[in-house]
């Protein structure tokens, strides 16, 4: 399962480089080609859509309350039904077709890859949210953009010149970092994602045969979404606030 865990940063193999090498591309200002502009509007489209919603995909706020709602307030028990939620939607097949535009932006990555970028992040932002951190704050926001990314998220930050005070990405809140910064990060975020998503398990899979392709594939993203959760729970602490619930 190592290698499995290496596309989403979970591993350790070759991470130090691929990172280093989103991070120099990030910071190029030269760097205005073809994937620089994907990487944008990649990072771009999980922000808006993953964390603000689109159409029918609802808010990571609204997914938030609803499930705080449901459990009358335990934080616990509502993320525990966001993050079951977010494993069953990455079985499904087809959601991101539901979504107009998003399925078919310019980026160098499959509709698949794409669904499940944009529930990871949704995921990801919800259960910062029931953790009493502000989805409107940029720093919070490239804190779920980072989570996505796992081990790697600490690489890069080190890299970037910057630093998670409590350890975990959620503590960028109270550096209250500059925006050129915080695009850095959020550019080298695309970058490592479409460097690594062309790899392995993404490469491997959906171009089997169509029931049994489909089924390993949607085995395989349920996985790596649980172990995405499991990293997200640890990274998103309760914050120190007076949110209700949190």
């Amino acid at each position: 399962m190592g290698f499995i865990s290496d596309r989403l940063g979970f591993g350790r193999k070759k991470q130090v480089k691929d990172t280093r090498t989103a991070l120099e591309q990030a910071k190029d200002p030269k760097n205005e080609g073809a994937l620089a502009s994907s990487s944008l509007k990649l990072v771009e489209n999980l922000l808006d859509t993953g964390i603000d919603g689109r159409g029918p995909f609802d808010s990571a706020a609204k997914v938030a309350d609803k499930a705080r709602a449901k459990h009358a307030g335990d934080v616990d028990k509502a993320v525990d039904e966001v993050v079951s939620d977010h494993l069953k939607l990455a079985g499904a097949a087809g959601f991101v077709t539901n979504l107009g535009g998003f399925a078919t932006m310019i980026v160098a990555l499959p509709a698949n890859v794409l669904g499940f970028y944009v529930l990871a992040t949704r995921m990801s932002a919800s259960v910062a949210a029931l953790r009493g951190h502000d989805l409107t704050q940029p720093e919070i926001r490239s804190a779920v953009l980072l989570s996505l990314v796992g081990a790697d998220a600490q690489d890069l930050l080190a890299k970037a010149g910057m630093v998670a005070p409590t350890g975990r990405l959620a503590g960028l809140a109270a550096q209250r970092l500059p925006g050129p910064a915080l695009m850095v990060v959020n550019k080298a975020v695309g970058f490592r994602i479409l460097s690594s998503a062309g790899k392995g398990v993404f490469a491997r899979f959906g171009k089997a045969v169509p029931v049994v392709g489909g089924a390993v594939g949607a085995g395989m993203d349920v996985w790596l979404m649980r172990q995405l959760a499991e990293h997200v729970r640890k990274e998103f602490p309760r914050a120190i606030t007076n949110t209700p619930g949190a």
